[in-house]
């Protein structure tokens, strides 16, 4: 990667362009900036998150997941430039049966709410699945690695389940859990 930032305020970008790790310079509207800032949106998004109390295997994942990110940012700042890997993706696999497997199974949908937690986790759920966009939107355009998308695609699966986690997690010993959608068609048919 290039040389570490000594000076914040370098002013080069006042003409609406930025800078990438291979030195050249691109519009700041350009699919390539807004696929690396859903990314960097996504790494603080999760930063807010690990402020939440939780379990602590929990909160060991997801700076492993901030740590990944920064490498997907990197990686997406040099063109052609490979350093987020497939194991990266494995391990999200392996977290995803072991998060999924404690949970009861879904019988209805539900909302993005329960405990502060959880409805961060959701949120960083939702920045994920627009960080994928902008990743499937600069394929369209660009050559890029699998694993980049794939990894987005996890992510965003494992953040649903980690918020089902933490909606159940409580310091005081009580189980919490899901909020339902109330969908008046499936209440009417349960009267009928």
């Amino acid at each position: 990667m290039g040389n570490r930032l000594t000076q914040i305020a370098t002013r080069t970008g006042d003409n609406g362009t930025t800078g990438l790790g291979d030195n050249t310079r691109v519009s700041k509207n350009s699919l390539r900036v807004h696929a690396m800032g859903d990314i960097d949106e996504l790494n603080s998004s999760i930063g807010v998150l690990l402020c939440e109390d939780m379990p602590a295997g929990v909160r060991t994942l997801l700076v492993e997941i901030q740590h990944q990110l920064f490498n997907l940012g990197g990686e997406l700042s040099i063109p052609g430039y490979e350093l987020l890997k497939p194991e990266a993706v494995l391990a999200l696999d392996e977290a995803l049966a072991e998060h999924n497997e404690h949970l009861p199974r879904l019988q209805e949908f539900i909302l993005p709410a329960g405990t502060r937690a959880a409805s961060l986790a959701h949120v960083c759920r939702t920045v994920a699945r627009r960080a994928e966009r902008a990743v499937v939107a600069l394929e369209g355009q660009e050559a890029l690695k699998d694993t980049p998308r794939q990894y987005l695609n996890r992510l965003s699966d494992l953040l649903f389940v980690l918020a089902r986690v933490l909606n159940r997690h409580r310091t005081d010993g009580t189980v919490g859990d899901d909020v339902y959608w109330k969908s008046e068609r499936m209440a009417h048919a349960a009267a009928e």
